[in-house]
């Protein structure tokens, strides 16, 4: 039986009807609301490329049930700028030129940012301890640090 979800995604009151309340929250972002921010990646929570805010802390949307939001606030990367306007975590990203391949950079990115919020000025070892569960095969990680320490004011070596 159908069931409707209420919760803000991205700032805006989203009403989304489901069959199976459990579906992982990744599937209604891309498949059901067109979002592709987040990725799929491993489906287990381990590689973070899924990585969403809900009530502002970073969660792997790919092991969250749907039904785990209701009521509550969800952003996503498109939530947190526009190709206009990006966000200056975002816009560090693009000054560091901290993208390869870009599969992972959403969870990079969604990581960070909750960390920002909770610490604006971390250093290179809480930046590093912070991303350590977020997978990237590319090899950007040192421009991914350096983004995030450009984004925090810090020292971008």
């Amino acid at each position: 039986m159908p069931t409707t979800i209420a919760f803000r995604l991205n700032g805006k009151a989203t009403r989304l009807r489901v069959d199976d309340p459990q579906m992982p929250l990744l599937y209604a972002l891309r498949n059901d609301l067109g979002l592709q921010g987040p990725r799929f990646g491993c489906g287990l929570g381990q590689c973070g490329a899924c990585t969403v805010h809900v009530d502002g802390e970073a969660v792997r949307s790919c092991v969250t049930p749907v039904a785990a939001i209701k009521g509550r606030k969800v952003v996503t990367l498109e939530g947190l700028g526009t190709p206009e306007h990006p966000d200056p975590l975002q816009q560090a990203f693009i000054d560091e030129q901290a993208v390869q391949c870009g599969y992972c950079i959403n969870g990079m990115i969604m990581q960070a940012k909750a960390m920002l919020n909770a610490n604006p000025h971390p250093t290179e070892d809480q930046i590093r301890q912070e991303l350590a569960q977020n997978l990237c095969r590319c090899g950007t990680h040192v421009r991914i640090v350096r983004a995030i320490q450009r984004a925090s004011g810090g020292d971008a070596k």
